[in-house]
């Protein structure tokens, strides 16, 4: 991932780290307690220092526990799959991909919204929907065939600016729940991949990146703009 959040492990140097060594860029406030209409999508956020996470719904031990804010320096969000008295089950944004636990709703504050979005790798093609309609669309840069994006389902865990101090990763990036499959210690990162833009729009279209998903700087502002923290990703061959 040369674009910025392409596999870090995210303190932002941290997070950057595997597209490119760097200075962790500025975090962008987001809301996360506007609840739009229709919404499909909940969104747990992290109300104290800690969330702790079980392997199940019940109050025996957890089985870990994550900070807040982050090592990124973001707040604690969680994309909800489930939900039952007293409890949700979350995507976690952690190694390996696609891991799950349950969290106590009383450590955290939910919000819903409408939007995810769709990466199809083959195509070199990403779509941001909201609701039943196409918000945006775009020609995106994926990985190489020596480090692939990885696929699965993912959400968007911050928002980091980067216009000013990182310029070669466009001007913002998002890091993801999801982690390379292939890269584990990467320039002082741990792998954390990233949907961020670039310096360089001749990449755009091909399969280049260290496996984060470089978007063209216009759209990605767009983004943004009007998305909150805890959307989806599909990423998908």
């Amino acid at each position: 991932m040369n674009g910025r959040l392409a596999l870090g492990a995210f303190g932002v140097a941290l997070l950057l780290a595997a597209c490119r060594s760097t200075a962790p860029p500025a975090a962008v406030p987001q809301s996360t307690t506007t609840v739009l209409s229709g919404a499909v999508y909940a969104v747990a956020t992290a109300t104290g220092s800690s969330v702790a996470v079980f392997d199940a719904p019940t109050d025996v031990p957890s089985s870990r526990s994550l900070r807040s804010p982050q090592p990124d320096g973001s707040t604690l969000v969680l994309l909800v799959e489930e939900q039952r008295p007293g409890w949700f089950k979350v995507l976690l944004p952690l190694r390996p991909n696609g891991v799950t636990g349950w969290i106590r709703a009383s450590e955290v504050s939910v919000a819903t919204h409408d939007y995810r979005i769709d990466v199809q790798v083959s195509a070199h093609k990403l779509t941001v929907w909201k609701g039943d309609r196409v918000f945006l669309e775009d020609t995106v840069s994926v990985g190489s065939p020596a480090t692939p994006t990885a696929l699965g389902r993912f959400y968007t865990t911050g928002l980091f600016e980067t216009a000013r101090t990182q310029p070669f990763y466009g001007p913002y990036a998002y890091p993801l729940s999801g982690w390379s499959e292939v890269l584990f210690d990467f320039d002082g990162g741990e792998g954390q991949m990233g949907i961020h833009g670039t310096d360089d729009p001749s990449s755009l279209g091909r399969s280049v990146s260290n496996g984060c998903v470089r978007m063209s700087n216009e759209a990605l502002t767009r983004l943004a703009k009007a998305l909150p923290l805890g959307v989806p990703v599909e990423i998908r061959a």
